[in-house]
């Protein structure tokens, strides 16, 4: 039986321990406060900026226009071995949004080469000074398959993550908190909204996933989402399931995603009690593994993506927009074939993009919620 949310301390998006903010003007936005014309992009974690701020995790609903954000790359199929580092940018705001050119972008920390079992892999470190490493897809999924194969971490406080994230929140997750090594956490969230029961769920009854590595896989479309361990189906959740009875509306994510895989510091005195708890209390900086290694980590193997967007597009399309049409309440998903780099011509200048309707609401910081009793 889950706890209501009201009781609950709630957990602060895998996101948010990890980053130091990069340089931005100062000036904060949501969905009722944009941005203003000099700055006019709003970034995922609510600051007005230019230049690569308009990129990955630019809200268009709280910036200045809705085409102030750059255009989202279209999903590619693909198999992303990760131990080719050639394709990870090691520092994100030199990103230019070409996704021809890289594949990740290292938003804060840092990555090395190892090979593990015998295989070829990264690992993804964090430190009590550095704090955690996060990479964030250069590509949007708008619905697909996508199975990232990885050993998590073993300690307390110290989180692994694969999740998709959208420009205005909407969220699907496989976490792994602390030294609970034979089990992962699945959950989902709808523009960042806390729902008063949460979707999180535990998946018990996996084999040491710090010694194996496990394909974990995120199988969404638009009726329904699917986790699955090692080809093994663990849970299906219906779109159809989450109808506010109020509104009517769909609480299900719906809007093109950024994969994003993480280590994180959940255990640390900054963090609410409740997610230091969820988390398997506080980092243990003395930790003989750490002593010795200077750091924790987790490894990740590669990613796979099948894409399943909902329409079909021909070959001339090359990125996701916020249609022209849109509201607050009811802004369109759409195709383009306007440049996705930061000095590209913008798609208000282009036509005949292909709409795909998606209900939305207002974007603002993600939080997660799992809790059991």
């Amino acid at each position: 039986m889950f706890l209501f949310a009201a009781l609950l301390v709630p957990l602060v998006s895998t996101v948010a321990p990890v980053l130091a903010q990069v340089p931005h003007s100062g000036v904060t936005c949501n969905a009722t406060a944009p941005c203003p014309s000099e700055y006019p992009c709003c970034s995922e974690y609510g600051f007005c900026g230019d230049g690569y701020f308009c990129l990955g995790g630019c809200d268009p609903i709280s910036s200045h226009t809705l085409d102030s954000c750059k255009p989202s790359p279209i999903c590619e199929s693909f198999n992303y071995t990760l131990s080719d580092t050639s394709r990870i940018l090691t520092n994100s705001t030199h990103f230019n949004g070409n996704a021809s050119q890289y594949d990740w972008v290292i938003e804060q920390g840092s990555i090395f080469n190892i090979t593990s079992d015998g295989e070829a892999a990264i690992a993804l470190t964090l430190t009590e000074k550095d704090g955690g490493t996060l990479l964030s897809s250069t590509r949007y999924v708008h619905y697909g398959r996508i199975t990232a194969r990885l050993k998590t971490g073993r300690w307390a406080g110290v989180v692994t993550a694969f999740i998709t994230m959208s420009s205005v929140k909407d969220e699907i997750d496989w976490e792994f908190p602390g030294n609970a090594t034979t089990e992962g956490q699945t959950n989902l969230f709808w523009q960042g909204l806390i729902p008063e029961t949460t979707n999180g769920v535990t998946e018990k009854g996996l084999t040491d996933t710090y010694s194996n590595w496990h394909d974990f896989t995120i199988d969404w479309k638009p009726d329904a989402l699917t986790f699955l361990v090692d080809g093994n189906i663990t849970r299906t959740i219906k779109a159809s399931d989450l109808t506010d009875n109020t509104t009517g509306v769909v609480h299900y994510p719906n809007t093109p995603s950024r994969i994003q895989l993480s280590l994180w510091p959940a255990g640390i005195a900054s963090e609410p009690q409740g997610t230091v708890q969820w988390a398997g209390g506080m980092i243990n900086w003395n930790d003989p593994d750490y002593i010795s290694a200077g750091h924790f980590y987790a490894l990740f193997h590669s990613v796979a993506v099948q894409c399943n967007d909902p329409t079909p597009h021909n070959s001339s399309v090359t990125s996701y927009i916020y249609g022209s049409n849109s509201t607050l309440d009811t802004p369109t998903i759409a195709f383009s074939n306007a440049s996705t780099l930061i000095n590209g011509v913008g798609y208000n200048k282009l036509s005949n993009v292909n709409s795909i309707q998606a209900t939305l609401l207002a974007a603002f910081f993600a939080l997660i919620f799992i809790c059991f009793i």
